[in-house]
């Protein structure tokens, strides 16, 4: 049964033209879907490099007054070479749904890369180097900690 007062393309017992796109609620319903989840996931990717960097800087300086400049600039070249390091595993991250499927290990090389220059250049120390790479995984864990103990906060 029709409903004469409504227009054709209201009308709810009208039958569906299969030649007609599909409704434009339910395509841009899965659509938004992606793009929401890639919004979430970019301003995780920006927290989580603001926070290294925050938390490489506040360090920096830290091993400055108490230690030395030389130890310092050590965990800093880390430091920067972790948020490299970071950069490398979002873009891979980003692409994994769209061109492969699985993670590459080549971000590894950087670390390897850079423990063996250390090792083999004297000015170079490995531990704070390597203290310095491990900034990011500090700022994953607070992260994580902050997201767990105070749950959704912004």
């Amino acid at each position: 049964m029709t409903t004469p007062d409504l227009p054709p393309e209201t009308n709810t017992n009208a039958p569906a033209d299969p030649a007609a796109p599909e409704s434009n609620d339910s395509s841009a319903a899965l659509s938004a879907q992606p793009d929401a989840s890639m919004q979430e996931y970019y301003k995780l990717q920006s927290h989580l490099l603001l926070t290294t960097l925050v938390m490489a800087a506040v360090i920096f300086i830290s091993v400055w007054a108490v230690y030395s400049l030389n130890i310092a600039l050590n965990y800093l070249i880390g430091a920067c070479t972790g948020v490299v390091y970071l950069r490398m595993l979002a873009r891979n991250v980003e692409q994994l749904g769209r061109e492969k499927g699985r993670i590459g290990n080549t971000r590894l090389v950087l670390l390897v890369g850079l423990i063996l220059i250390a090792s083999r250049w004297n000015q170079l120390q490995i531990m704070p180097i390597f203290l310095g790479f491990l900034t990011y995984k500090a700022a994953v864990i607070f992260y994580m900690l902050r997201t767990s103990i105070l749950p959704s906060q912004g």
